[in-house]
Formats: C-alpha cells, sequence, structure tokens
C-alpha cells in the first residue's frame, strides 16, 4: 500500500494486521526508496484514537520493516510516509489524532506561514513541523465554524489552501470510530474506494483472464500472491530477512480480506463474514472492483457503510504544482 489507506466496517470491531514496508507475500525485494517513516491509526472500545508509528530511518532496521502492527476497531488509517515537509521524527509522521480524529495526507503545498496565520490559535495543535499536520489543524477548525460538519469542514479547508497556496495535492483520509471521509484533489495523486461485501479475497490462483469477479465488479487488476500465514491466523508477521520470490508463493490465501501491494498487505479474517469499504492510493491486488475518485470528489462512509459522495472542488488549484513521471502516485 503505497501513501494512504483507510478501512471500515461499521459498527463491527475488527482486529486486522498490517505489513506496511515488507509484505510476506512480496513478490519483489523491496526497493531501497528512503522511507521517512509510516504508521497506524485506530479506535479503542471507547472510540478514542490510538496512534502507532514510528520515523522509519531508511530500511536500516530489518526486523522493524518486516514487523506485522495488529490492531481491532471499527475503522483504520494507515500511511506509509515519504517525506516532503519535517524531518523523521515521530511527531512527524503519519497518520494524526486531533479532536478525537485521526488523519493522514498523500501530497504538499508551500508557503505554510501563510496557513499559519490562518489558523491563529489553532495552530497551537500543531506537534510537529509537517504541513500536512497544518492541514489536519486547518480541517479541524473549519469543522469548529461549521458546526461540526466534518464534511463541510474538509471541503472549506482544502478550498483555502486551494485559492492561497502552491499546492500538488491535497488527497487525505479522515476518520472517526463511527464514519471515514476521504478526498482526492486536485488529480495528480491516485485514490480508489471499493465496497466490498462480506467474503474472502481473490486467492493467488485467480490469475487468469477468466477468473470469476464479485457481484457488482467494474474493475480489474494483477493478483498478486497470500502471504504465508495460516487460514485463520492474523499475527503472523512474516520472514524477518531477504525472502527469495518463490518462497513467498502459499499454496492457499488466508480467509476474509486480504489486499496487498507489492510489499504491503492487509488482512482482516473477520471480513470474511462482514463488509467493509475500503480506500487505498492504489489498486490494491486481492480485490475486484476498484473506482478511482474523480478529482475534486469527497466521500463519507457512514457507519451503516453507505457511501456519499459529491465533487466539492470542481475548479484546480490558483497555482497547481505539477509533478514529475516519476511520482508513484501519479496517474497514468
Amino acid at each position: 500500500m503505497c501513501r494512504l489507506f483507510a478501512m471500515t466496517a461499521g459498527t463491527e470491531r475488527v482486529a486486522a494486521t498490517f505489513w506496511l514496508l515488507d509484505a510476506p507475500d512480496s513478490l519483489e525485494v523491496q526497493s531501497r526508496r528512503n522511507v521517512d517513516g509510516s504508521g497506524i491509526g485506530f479506535f479503542d472500545p471507547a472510540g478514542l484514537p490510538i496512534l502507532d508509528k514510528q520515523p522509519e530511518p531508511a530500511f536500516g532496521d530489518q526486523e522493524f520493516i518486516s514487523e506485522a502492527k495488529q490492531a481491532t476497531s471499527t475503522t483504520f488509517v494507515a500511511h506509509v510516509r515519504l517525506a516532503t515537509a519535517g524531518g523523521r521524527t515521530t511527531a512527524n509522521t503519519h497518520p494524526f489524532a486531533m479532536r478525537g480524529r485521526i488523519m493522514a495526507h498523500n501530497g504538499g503545498f508551500g508557503e505554510v506561514a501563510r496557513l499559519d496565520a490562518q489558523l491563529g490559535d489553532y495552530r497551537q495543535l500543531v506537534q510537529g513541523e509537517t504541513d500536512s499536520e497544518r492541514y489536519f489543524a486547518l480541517i479541524t477548525q473549519q469543522i469548529d465554524r461549521h458546526g461540526g460538519d466534518v464534511g463541510t469542514g474538509i471541503a472549506a479547508a482544502a478550498r483555502w489552501i486551494a485559492a492561497n497556496l502552491p499546492v500538488s495535492s491535497l488527497n487525505m483520509v479522515l476518520a472517526t470510530a463511527g464514519d471515514l471521509w476521504a478526498l482526492r484533489y486536485p488529480g495528480q495523486h491516485a485514490l480508489h474506494v471499493i465496497e466490498r461485501p462480506a467474503g474472502d479475497s481473490i486467492p493467488a490462483s485467480a490469475t487468469s483472464p477468466a477468473r470469476p469477479s464479485r457481484a457488482g465488479s467494474s474493475a480489474s487488476s494483477l493478483h498478486l500472491a497470500s502471504p504465508a500465514s495460516s487460514a485463520n491466523s492474523a499475527s503472523s508477521a512474516g520472514p524477518a530477512g531477504p525472502v527469495s520470490p518463490a518462497d513467498r508463493l502459499p499454496m492457499t490465501t488466508p480467509a476474509g480480506l486480504h489486499v496487498r501491494s507489492a510489499t504491503s498487505a492487509v488482512h482482516a479474517p473477520a471480513l470474511r463474514a462482514v463488509p467493509t469499504v475500503v480506500i487505498a492510493s492504489e489498486e490494491l491486488d486481492g480485490e475486484l472492483g476498484w473506482r478511482m475518485l474523480a478529482p475534486g470528489e469527497l466521500i463519507h462512509v457512514r457507519p451503516d457503510l453507505t457511501v456519499e459522495s459529491a465533487v466539492v472542488l470542481p475548479e484546480p488549484p490558483a497555482r497547481l504544482l505539477p509533478l514529475t513521471g516519476q511520482n508513484p502516485n501519479k496517474d497514468v
């Protein structure tokens, strides 16, 4: 999973295991990119945010890279950071928590001093140096100014940044214990959503063009291997040392949700019986039916898993910062 991932099971608390930097079922060795941190955010039974994150010093600790992060929650947010602002510190590592909400951002913008002036007293909510956490503080300010309406607050914050600051991307996910929001803006970074029924993810053997798809599926993706863990286990961290591609090809697929990219994976066995909605920067292998959000589209997933969607920012930023062709999340 590159950059952003969020998942909600509505009102059901489910256990999930995350491999953020080196999944045990990866088909290629993790590249030596300077990943600047990773983490997950979730909610305890009382609905309070919990963050499990750590700045990552460029693949210096193989044991940490291969470690599985486990959590139980109704809603999850995960992030792999490639820094554009702020150093490698825990305070600068996504996701962030503020006023009972969890948020992660993919993108960047400039002239943060102007945003600091706009924030006023809300600048005190920012613990680190990133533009992303300032974005979260602005969202919090606008939610308060709009009577607690989270969706309106997100749109208002993004609109202010788009009108006043140079912007590359404001893609973000924001969660409470029962609700999930996601914004894609403008259109330089990808962001996808899937409304997933209860059931098992697609096994690695279902890679032929004639493989069956889920009811209602409208997209397809290349399906990779699944992790070498038992069908009922959500706790295997996978091997800590280098693993060859051949050693990463098990015979079976774990029960429930199991989605993966070339280097990351999420496994939630309980989702064999529970529907969910998943948001990710890329179409993760293991599921059919991913939909790319439109530029400016904001979606809201309610506790009953109904999804509301609207294009809330139809116009491009006043000052768009173009991305290079090598950016891993640029639409192609």
